[in-house]
């Protein structure tokens, strides 16, 4: 069954879009979760290996409907066991993705949401690189089930930290997660789901109205405006004053406790009034704070805080009865850390 336009990748179609596709070529709907078992249980990467579908269904769906899988360009593996991906989709365009293992047999993948990102974030790698496109929810997806495979290991953990601004490619990346949950996807916790977000106040007031225990971590790096607008530039349409407004409001909808995450970039935004700044804007918010100290990108001129003063930090916002943490991210001799994704080849 030709078609005059071109072809819709499979991974492009939502699970009501799969289900309507199936439906006007005569098949059943549980053929849609078939499907969707196949991609995102066992990682099938052609029709062929989806055998408990029709031989005539599965040529049909290759010919309107391509299952095209990425190519693994790089892999890297760091002396701390995380594994950074660079992955090459259909049309060339390139992300990276993080597989973290850990002691107690956790594996945490950090999915990317877009091909490069539009934020431009001074001191991240990914705002050099530009924003390319929105990735689909099934290009999202068949980054889980990469590093799931290449580790041979149940994924117990998603962070949507990789390259990309999640809530700038919203229904793409929800579709994701409604599937990673799911029993019929990867049937990950909704707890054991984060998405990070420089602040995007339409996306959480969205994010707000899904019925599922995620995480949502903010990333805020800055609570004086003038120091955010200058190191988060396409932030500053989303200023601090409204974003703690959708954040009060956001947890009297879900009850559910946000994450403040704030890099700390020596003589940018450790400064005393940057501290007393970051109290006020934490009063009054069920919150957990991460401290993360700048990860190193090549040609950058910005530097990590000093530790005296990453520990003084630690102190004040626990002495306000805020709960905090200091986050040394691993992979960072991979480039494979926070702010490090700049789809870097050894």
């Amino acid at each position: 069954m030709a078609s005059d336009s071109a072809p819709t990748p499979l991974t492009s179609l939502t699970r009501e879009q799969l289900k309507e596709a199936l439906s006007t070529i005569g098949q059943p709907s549980y053929r849609s979760d078939q499907i969707i078992r196949w991609l995102y249980q066992r990682g099938a990467s052609s029709y062929d290996q989806m055998t408990d579908l029709p031989k005539s269904l599965r040529e049909q769906l290759a010919e309107i409907h391509p299952l095209q899988a990425p190519s693994m360009v790089d892999r890297q593996i760091s002396s701390d066991g995380t594994r950074k991906y660079l992955l090459s989709f259909s049309d060339g365009a390139l992300v990276e993705t993080v597989g973290i293992p850990s002691r107690d047999n956790r594996l945490t993948v950090c999915f990317s949401t877009q091909v490069g990102c539009p934020m431009g974030c001074v001191f991240c790698a990914t705002g050099y690189e530009g924003f390319t496109r929105n990735l689909s929810c099934g290009e999202i997806l068949q980054q889980l089930t990469l590093v799931q495979d290449d580790f041979g290991q149940r994924i117990t953990n998603l962070v949507a930290m990789g390259q990309g601004e999640p809530f700038l490619n919203f229904d793409a990346v929800a579709e994701a997660l409604a599937i990673a949950n799911s029993k019929k996807g990867l049937n990950i916790g909704a707890r054991k789901i984060t998405v990070s977000t420089c602040g995007i106040i339409s996306g959480i007031q969205k994010f707000a109205e899904i019925d599922k225990q995620y995480t949502m971590a903010v990333s805020l790096h800055a609570a004086r405006q003038s120091v955010r607008d200058l190191i988060m530039p396409h932030a500053a349409s989303q200023p601090l004053a409204k974003l703690k407004q959708a954040l009060i409001d956001y947890l009297e909808a879900t009850n559910r406790r946000v994450t403040i995450e704030y890099t700390l970039i020596d003589g940018m935004n450790d400064s005393d009034k940057d501290l007393s700044a970051l109290l006020s804007f934490l009063s009054g918010l069920l919150c957990h704070v991460n401290l993360i100290p700048l990860n190193k990108v090549e040609d950058s001129p910005f530097q990590p805080s000093h530790d005296g003063i990453i520990e003084r930090w630690l102190e004040a916002i626990t002495a306000r009865g805020v709960e905090a943490s200091v986050r040394h991210s691993k992979g960072q001799d991979i480039f494979g850390a926070c702010g490090q994704l700049k789809n870097h080849r050894r």
